[in-house]
């Protein structure tokens, strides 16, 4: 079984204001994850927290692995070039 973190490119639409004047509006997130399906429960939990919206309220387009140099979030690039974790206590 192999345990290598991959950067995945998440796209997709989600519904903002459901309960006024609807709109669907276009994402793109990057985010680590062994596997596909756990980039995408990822992207659901952290959308779904922010912007207060349920899962049916947010459509997934693509997944794509991508290389950690393509990546655009700065933070993504800097977890893919840590070696190793160091925690003090």
């Amino acid at each position: 079984m192999d345990r290598d973190v991959r950067v995945y490119r998440v796209s997709g639409l989600m519904l903002v204001s459901p309960d006024r004047l609807r709109r669907w509006q276009k994402f793109t997130v990057e985010v680590r994850a062994v596997r596909k399906e756990d980039a995408v429960e990822r992207v659901l939990s952290e959308l779904g927290s922010r912007h207060k919206l349920k899962r049916p309220h947010i459509k997934i387009l693509s997944v794509d692995e991508i290389d950690a140099g393509e990546a655009e979030s700065k933070f993504v690039r800097d977890m893919e070039s840590l070696e190793r974790w160091h925690l003090e206590r």
